[in-house]
């Protein structure tokens, strides 16, 4: 095989796989509270099987973006923390209509544990009805951790954020912005810092594509 076939051949890998490498990091309580342990116990919804490949993995990570920085990868429905020396965390996530209505790059400028949700008039109208704020708590469609995106002192209405559909990650949905298991938005939670850079990339925009085409150059 010719050098230029190699490499696409590798590259055609890269998008089935998202990444070159793909370890399954077990799925731990580790960053539960006591009070997120009390309130999930007594949560009004079956615990989801995640399919693998929505699971959290360590995978290799060819973006320049800085450790510490967020991915929103909405076509292929993965979030990426970006670790050091070429790796990310990516956790599964469910794609909401709210998602598809900003890309580019925002900063966290909020974050809350078992937010209240306050539904907007267009929920109200499609979904509802609802009270005016929903408490936090294990019903609550914002689940047990929300982040806040900002484009300076802005609120982009744009939310990477718990659930109590767990069933739906992996998918796109009608309603509900960035969407991850209440486990795996509590991890998230505890490395992210206020004002972390996230980077929520445009439709028709992928990490896999990023990294195959970083792939095919170096080849």
């Amino acid at each position: 095989m010719s050098r230029l076939g190699l490499a696409l051949s590798l590259a055609g890998s890269l998008l089935l796989s998202g990444c070159m490498e793909a370890t399954l990091s077990p799925t731990t309580d580790a960053a539960l509270t006591p009070r997120d342990k009390q309130l999930l116990a007594r949560a009004p919804y079956a615990e989801a099987q995640i399919p693998e490949q929505f699971q959290r993995h360590i995978v290799d990570f060819s973006r320049q973006e800085q450790p510490g920085t967020i991915i929103v990868d909405t076509d292929a429905r993965f979030l990426y923390y970006v670790l050091p020396d070429g790796k990310a965390v990516r956790y599964g996530v469910a794609v909401g209509e709210e998602a598809m209505a900003f890309s580019g790059v925002a900063t966290v400028g909020k974050l809350a544990e078992w937010p209240d949700w306050v539904p907007t008039a267009d929920i109200q109208a499609r979904l509802g009805p609802y009270p005016k704020r929903v408490p936090g708590g294990p019903a609550n469609p914002l689940g047990a951790r929300a982040i806040y995106l900002y484009e300076g002192n802005k609120d982009t209405l744009y939310r990477i954020h718990g659930t109590n559909q767990p069933e739906y990650i992996g998918q796109a949905i009608s309603s509900g912005c960035i969407r991850m298991t209440n486990t795996d938005v509590a991890d998230l939670y505890n490395r992210v810092q206020m004002g972390s850079t996230v980077v929520v990339l445009p439709p028709g925009q992928s990490v896999a594509s990023t990294n195959a085409n970083i792939f095919a150059r170096r080849s």
